[in-house]
């Protein structure tokens, strides 16, 4: 059976011959390659589209084949596409029941199954019925709505179609501005479909004409004209031609416009295009009207029976009866849908109202344990505010523990200096007495050493020096045990910087064990002082305080470094000055350094650091003077900190 189909099938390709071309052929042969059905079904719906502008029975008769083979097969996309195809044979032939019937079918399939292709495929087809029936604000409504679906799924042949048609509508409605851009938008689409291009002439050449240049719209006529000829396309050589009689009809050349209206009722003919047969048959009645009355009465007849067979009341009834049984299709659609929104709402209304039940009860619990962990939290507050309390205190005193220890370490060199220089001077004058006699006068024959006398004399200036060195070390210590008045004024931050650093330098000499044994700590520091700085407002004993934490840091973290080294440096940059403490010691790990200004954070050895020193830095610098301060260091490669002070 399915061998004898095969036969008759080809026997009618064979039959059609005169209609083909290089695509149908290939398409002939692609049916009896493919090995499946669904592409059978793709085949046969193909070659329906390809003879619909050349010979409409064969068309019908593919797409027939195609749709009985995709609904055996329970192929719904493809029963769906050529339902499609097969409308716009319809259509063309001036069957509008049928073409919408067709297109109702598909449109139902491809809503039923989210086939959003071929929706709007069935809404181009509709739109093109809407269009011949003159309901042009109907038929750009559903090719705006295809366009916005095609343009969704990326699906450019759609998009140009859309974009032509609309063109085509615009200019129908006398639009020239809004046909102008659909056209041009659909030229700039044609390589997604090369089958419109003879349509896309045509619609140019009417907006063309509507704006009265009709030179322009000849040319595009004809451009569109040697398009359909290559392709065998009669149907829009039939538009074409009758579109190119009315444009010579008006140009007063009757014999132009008798000839191309006489090959658009040629070509209509070949093709069953009726819409093409009724516009170049009314144009021949009125061309023959004053030369030849009996071919005036019979391109009069042939109009007005195919006007009759498009338009009649008949047609009229069914594509109304249509049209309200689809709109009734639609409002129960809408319906459905609305119903199916008002249960999901009422749904989640419904599972909302338990959530927030779901809710309630656990804010409500964890609202009872929160109570009980606050009372938890306040006993724990307290306890920690008293031993932060303390713990600053301890910070105070061992801050002041480390500046007394650096001052006398200070103190005590020009003590040693004046010690010293008091011992030897005594021993000069020792022996200043002997050369005197007991009444005071000078021994015959000897004469006073003046070489003792210099020495006594440098040994004077010395022990002054050294005094006056002493005094200031002790008022410096006086002016730094004062407390802070918070009263910001004038500082040189090079001077505040030396002091400080010498200072803790000192103190930690002091305090380390190895300094009473056999003093061999020691570390290298140096001072790169940006002798330009200007003096700026701070509170000078509390940038001294942050000054000091940074320092002793840094000469802690060098204390096992072969060659240490700390630096301490001032610049300014724009309006700010910059401060850095530097070390070449081991460095700080990214963990610990993200950790280093939280309060009570310590990377030292329990019992020797509290861990608010840089916590208390920190405050000073950002909360009390609106600076910052930063850490910047690399495991291995010592560690920079970084305080930025405003200058105004």
């Amino acid at each position: 059976m399915r061998t004898l189909s095969l036969t008759l099938l080809l026997a009618l390709i064979c039959s059609v011959g005169f209609a083909q071309n290089k695509h149908t052929d290939s398409l002939h042969r692609q049916f009896f390659v493919v090995k499946n059905d669904t592409n059978r079904v793709w085949v046969l719906a193909e070659l329906c589209s390809n003879f619909r502008y050349s010979n409409t029975d064969s068309s019908i008769f593919y797409g027939e084949k195609a749709l009985s083979l995709a609904r055996k097969i329970k192929f719904l996309r493809g029963e769906a596409n050529t339902l499609n195809r097969l409308s716009l044979t319809f259509t063309g032939i001036g069957d509008f029941p049928k073409a919408l019937e067709l297109q109702y079918s598909a449109l139902k399939i491809s809503e039923d199954n989210n086939f959003q292709l071929e929706k709007a495929a069935c809404l181009r087809r509709m739109g093109f019925v809407y269009t011949d029936l003159k309901n042009y604000s109907k038929a750009i409504g559903l090719f705006l709505t295809a366009l916005k679906i095609d343009s969704t799924i990326k699906n450019k042949g759609g998009v140009a179609i859309a974009y032509n048609n609309l063109g085509l509508l615009y200019q129908a409605t006398n639009n020239a501005d809004s046909a102008l851009y659909y056209n041009q938008k659909a030229f700039n689409e044609l390589s997604y479909y090369k089958d419109m291009a003879a349509e896309l002439y045509r619609v140019r050449g009417d907006i063309e004409a509507m704006k009265g240049d009709k030179a322009s719209a000849v040319k595009f006529y004809q451009q569109g004209i040697q398009i359909t000829l290559k392709n065998n396309d009669y149907r829009n050589s039939s538009f074409i031609y009758s579109n190119l009689a009315a444009i010579y009809k008006q140009m007063n050349q009757p014999d132009s416009s008798i000839y191309y209206a006489l090959k658009g009722v040629e070509s209509g003919q070949r093709s069953s295009f009726k819409k093409g047969i009724l516009l170049s048959a009314n144009l021949l009645a009125q061309l023959y009207d004053s030369v030849s009355p009996n071919k005036s009465l019979y391109y009069y007849k042939i109009a007005t029976a195919v006007k009759d067979s498009l338009f009649g009341a008949g047609n009229v009834l069914i594509i109304q009866a249509m049209v309200t049984k689809e709109e009734a299709r639609q409002k129960e659609i809408e319906l459905a849908k609305t119903n199916y929104q008002n249960k999901l709402k009422q749904y989640g209304l419904t599972g909302g109202l338990g959530v927030l039940c779901i809710i309630a009860f656990i804010l409500y619990r964890n609202n009872l344990q929160k109570q009980k962990a606050n009372k938890v939290l306040e006993t724990t507050l307290k306890h920690l505010k008293t031993t932060q309390t303390q713990l600053i205190q301890s910070e105070k005193l061992a801050s002041l523990g480390e500046l007394t220890a650096g001052i006398a370490h200070e103190i005590q060199n020009p003590l040693n200096f004046v010690n010293n220089f008091s011992e030897v001077s005594v021993e000069l004058l020792e022996e200043l007495k002997s050369p005197l006699t007991p009444e005071g006068g000078i021994r015959p024959g000897e004469k006073m050493d003046m070489e003792i006398f210099s020495d006594l004399s440098q040994n004077l200036e010395k022990i002054t020096e050294h005094g006056k060195r002493a005094s200031s070390i002790v008022k410096g210590m006086l002016e730094h045990s004062r407390a802070s008045t918070g009263v910001k004024e004038l500082t040189d931050i090079n001077a505040l910087a030396d002091e400080y650093l010498r200072l803790a330098y000192h103190g930690l000499r002091a305090k380390d064990p190895r300094d009473s044994a056999n003093k061999d700590f020691n570390s290298d520091f140096k001072t790169d002082f940006d002798p330009n700085l200007p003096k700026i407002n701070v509170i000078p004993q509390d940038i001294g305080r942050v000054l000091l934490n940074l320092i002793n840091n840094a000469f802690y973290a060098v204390r096992n470094i072969e060659k240490p080294l700390v630096t301490l440096s001032t610049e300014k940059s724009e309006n700010q000055i910059i401060i850095k403490v530097k070390d070449n010691g081991t460095g700080i790990t990214d963990e610990v350094k993200s950790k280093i200004f939280q309060p009570f954070f310590t990377t030292k050895p329990t019992g020797q650091g509290t861990g608010l020193g840089l916590s208390l830095a920190y405050d000073i610098v950002t909360k009390g003077h609106g600076g910052t301060i930063e850490c910047e260091s690399a495991e291995g490669e010592g560690t920079t900190f970084v305080v930025k002070l405003s200058i105004t």
